[in-house]
């Protein structure tokens, strides 16, 4: 965000693990955490969310969450099409989580075939409540809108792709 946006964030380095930089903010070391899941935070932290311990200031992704209309999405703060390019190389990764891959190949009717049963489960109501019940939050992609978006990513002119590589080291 200092690189790409001109942001003044003054960064702290050295914590080994996401649990020591909460701790470090409960104790009052650092004043916040970046790149933090909204679904680690609502379930790990619910009632910092309730009673306002925790602000949230942006989400660092591609598209805003549902939960989240009024928290400013990293992409409303682009001011030109080159950041905007920069920061979508950046945060696509987002957009696909925990992808299921199949290897270069399958027939396309086969393929057609995984994406509809792994949607279906996405929708399965029984799947859904057990996620639910160990509060894990269900946010799939279809299979066509993320081989749309590696296809798009990988389109990335290199010196785009050069000014990613910097702004993330």
């Amino acid at each position: 965000m200092n690189s790409i946006l001109g942001t003044k964030m003054k960064l702290v380095t050295g914590y080994p693990g996401g649990n020591d930089i909460t701790l470090a903010m409960q104790r009052g070391e650092v004043e916040a955490r970046c790149g933090w899941s909204w679904s680690s935070i609502k379930s790990n932290h619910p009632q910092w969310v309730k009673d306002g311990t925790i602000k949230l200031l942006v989400q660092l992704s591609l598209d805003k969450h549902a939960d989240l209309p009024k928290v400013p999405l990293i992409m409303d703060m682009v001011k030109t099409p080159e950041q905007r390019s920069v920061l979508r190389l950046v945060f696509a990764r987002q957009v696909m989580g925990r992808p299921f891959l199949a290897p270069p190949g399958v027939p396309a009717e086969r393929l057609a075939l995984l994406r509809r049963a792994f949607m279906a489960t996405m929708r399965d109501k029984a799947f859904l409540a057990e996620a639910e019940k160990i509060q894990l939050e269900i946010t799939p992609v279809a299979g066509e809108a993320v081989q749309k978006l590696v296809a798009e990513i990988y389109a990335t002119p290199p010196e785009i792709v050069k000014q990613a590589a910097q702004a993330v080291k």
